[in-house]
């Protein structure tokens, strides 16, 4: 079992920068994939990013495709969300998932362990 803690959250201005971080604990993060989902209020849980095992294959949703980035160093147990250019729209909650093994399609139910969330407010 992992557990998972984020943290980067806060409040920045529509065409700022985030980095979020998602530590996670115990020896094996390896087995993990990975990926970042977002919750605006009143709206479902929604993928934003996600990164294979070993780090070499990364996927988006088509809304952050080319301003956010997820990255991971499993020798520190730890993934990061490069949040760029953000928008009012990517006002949410942002929790860290870990998956084990492959993600076959990346949505909520697929994903086993969850952090309990960062909250990210984009003003205009």
């Amino acid at each position: 079992q992992v557990q998972l803690v984020e943290s980067g959250g806060g409040l920045v201005q529509a065409g700022g920068s985030l980095r979020l971080s998602c530590a996670a604990s115990g020896p094996t993060f390896g087995i993990y994939s990975m990926g970042w989902f977002r919750q605006a209020p009143g709206k479902e849980r929604e993928f934003v990013a996600g990164v294979s095992r070993g780090g070499g294959t990364t996927y988006y949703a088509d809304s952050v495709k080319g301003r956010f980035t997820i990255s991971r160093d499993n020798a520190k147990n730890m993934v990061y969300l490069q949040m760029n250019s953000l928008k009012r729209e990517d006002t949410a909650d942002y929790y860290c998932a870990a998956k084990v093994g492959i993600v076959v399609r990346p949505i909520r139910e697929n994903y086993d362990y969850w952090g309990q969330g960062t909250q990210v407010t984009v003003s205009s």
